[in-house]
């Protein structure tokens, strides 16, 4: 059975235009909807809708809500039908083997994030504290009137003052401390607020409950941005910034415009641009994708115009062209964000842009043409392998037969040698990972089974070379000393791996001496602050995989007995990684060779392989073999 609070919650946030429509040709008269009865098939507007209640035929007199509707339409019990409209209003109904007792345990966050929301707004328009973030608003040009809309508010830097207001009002430290109102480091003898000398935006989950907070920092300091930490009531990856706002703005738009920030979301609505949201400082995960889905079947990516942002929107692209979503971007003029072009140029010349708007593989396709990434063979080569993952995610068969077509074409490569490359799947995270066929899927396992469990333990690495990185990073932490000798020979190595398309336009196949994910956010933060960083200020930067990593290499003070030994046999493995790489990209350049350029091939791999053997790397078949 269904919970009656999830039933509830369905039938508050379903759209019952949106859904008789879909079925049902309406035309709004006044304040409701009108068209023909789909129940008795007339043909004239007797059938009345009304939104946010129900629906009436004057002439079979059948009427009811949105459920009854669905049912009687679709042939759908009553479950099946909560289902569907919550599919349809991005809530996940799940069935529990019987109706819970009492309110739902989230209950107690959504009423202290409530009565803490109040008291940030208080705190800003208000209190003196918060006469500086008042006139950073009015800097920024946020209205009263708009930061009202949003429910802005502001952590002051004071310690003591909102955990004496909640304990007046019966809010204890723990449940401050569940919230993630309060956080308590293993060094502090008490709790102190996660939020302070901050800008809030609220966030609110699809039926409009308090679940967290993003704070915008004022003053000097890292992170600029910050949000709440997990919690039951809040999950970062689960949850969209103003998706409870703009969802009936989404559906009535048919679109849905997807930015970085919450300036960026704040700054579109108030110019009349309503269908926007934003994952909130994270990349955008596969649970946010399928909010997006359930919403509309069009994305618009509108993120920042520099190098990092094209990368994120490119990966945001992949994940939701496997949900099977359109997928279009949206170009900005370099230098520009959303929130800086619309307070420039307003929400006319946004909606212009919007409408000339490029087909995401079109604009992949477009930036390595003016790269000059289809020039030569290896260029080509490395173009190939920026535009295959986007290929690989499309979920519409005839999407993909498009993009493979205009592959093939910009390529100048046979579709057929494209399509052979679609059907194997890599291994390894280097540039000359090995091809593998893909593993059927096995028969014996049901589809709708929770995943298997995650190992337990520490988090060792993506591959078999993260032991490399791992020692690296074990000596960055454990002796300082070292950090800007090894950034330099990192750098290097680095500048070795050669340029890439992926650099500025995908991230799906890491490149660089350090690849695995959490290693190098690892390092990425310390080699940013450089020798005298603490692992306080390394923990406020990262997530809770590395900062786990962090604990354990900390853990370990014996561990490296020489550094300068560790470096180098570190770095060693790594440069012999890259070399492997180079020969693997010389392998999978060869189905686009000509014979001379085969001959090219083989003088360059014997050169490589002759360096291979100097670092003491392992021994290789046979080149000629390897490219004939």
């Amino acid at each position: 059975m269904i919970p009656d609070e999830v039933v509830e919650q369905v039938r508050e946030a379903a759209d019952i235009v949106a859904i008789i429509g879909e079925h049902v040709r309406l035309k709004k008269t006044g304040s409701v909807y009108r068209g023909p009865c789909p129940f008795h098939q007339g043909t004239n507007n007797n059938f009345s809708v009304v939104p946010g209640k129900g629906y009436t035929c004057f002439v079979c007199g059948e009427k009811g809500g949105v459920f009854n509707f669905v049912q009687k339409r679709l042939g759908l019990n009553f479950v099946e039908a909560v289902k569907y409209v919550g599919e349809k209003a991005g809530i996940e109904v799940i069935e529990v083997d019987k109706r819970r007792e009492g309110p739902d345990p989230r209950e107690p966050l959504w009423e202290l994030n409530a009565t803490v929301s109040a008291w940030f707004t208080e705190m800003l328009w208000q209190n003196a504290v918060g006469a500086h973030a008042r006139e950073y608003l009015i800097k920024r040009s946020i209205t009263r009137e708009t930061a009202d809309r949003f429910a802005l508010g502001f952590a002051p830097r004071e310690v003591g003052l909102m955990r004496e207001y909640l304990n007046g009002l019966g809010f204890d430290d723990q449940r401050l401390l569940d919230a993630g109102l309060l956080v308590k480091r293993e060094e502090q003898d008490e709790a102190r607020p996660r939020f302070r000398d901050r800008l809030i935006f609220p966030i609110h989950d699809t039926t409009s409950h308090t679940v967290g907070f993003g704070g915008r920092l004022l003053g000097p300091g890292e992170p600029k941005y910050l949000n709440s930490s997990e919690s039951a009531a809040f999950s970062k990856g689960k949850l969209l910034y103003n998706l409870s706002s703009a969802r009936s703005a989404i559906r009535k738009d048919e679109r849905v415009i997807l930015v970085e920030g919450y300036f960026d979301v704040v700054r579109m609505v108030d110019a009349g641009i309503e269908s926007v949201v934003a994952p909130m400082g994270t990349a955008l995960t596969d649970g946010q994708a399928e909010l997006l889905e359930r919403n509309a079947k069009t994305a618009f990516l509108l993120y920042d115009s520099d190098a990092p942002g094209q990368k994120a929107s490119f990966r945001a692209a992949d994940v939701l062209l496997a949900r099977g979503v359109t997928v279009r971007m949206v170009v900005l003029p370099d230098g520009e964000d959303p929130d800086t072009f619309v307070a420039k140029f307003g929400g006319a010349a946004m909606e212009k842009l919007l409408t000339n708007s490029l087909d995401v593989f079109d604009r992949k396709v477009q930036l390595l043409e003016r790269g000059g990434w289809f020039a030569d063979l290896q260029r080509k080569r490395r173009a190939l392998d920026a535009l295959m993952p986007t290929i690989r995610s499309t979920k519409d068969q005839i999407t993909q037969e498009l993009y493979i077509a205009r592959a093939s074409a910009a390529a100048g490569v046979d579709r057929s040698v494209l399509v052979h490359e679609l059907s194997v799947v890599t291994t390894g995270s280097g540039r000359g990972s090995r091809p593998r066929q893909a593993p059927p899927p096995p028969r014996d396992r049901d589809p709708d089974a929770p995943p298997p469990p995650r190992p337990l333990g520490p988090y060792r690495g993506s591959s078999p070379e993260s032991s490399a990185e791992r020692d690296v990073l074990r000596v960055m932490l454990l002796h300082p000393t070292y950090i800007e000798e090894i950034i330099e020979r990192v750098g290097r190595l680095d500048d070795d791996a050669g340029s890439h398309p992926e650099v500025e336009i995908d991230e799906q196949d890491p490149r660089g001496a350090l690849r695995d994910p959490v290693f190098r956010s690892i390092y990425d933060a310390i080699a940013e602050r450089g020798a005298e960083v603490s692992a306080e200020q390394l923990s406020e930067a990262l997530d809770e995989t590395a900062v786990g990593v962090i604990d354990a290499l900390l853990a370990e003070p014996g561990a490296v007995i020489d550094p300068r030994a560790t470096i180098d046999g570190a770095l060693r493995l790594l440069k012999e990684r890259l070399m492997q790489d180079k020969l693997g990209e010389l392998e999978r350049m060869t189905p686009l060779a000509t014979g001379a350029e085969k001959d090219s091939l083989l003088r360059e791999s014997e050169i490589m392989r002759r360096e291979l053997t100097a670092l003491g790397g392992r021994s290789w078949r046979s080149v000629r073999r390897m490219i004939e």
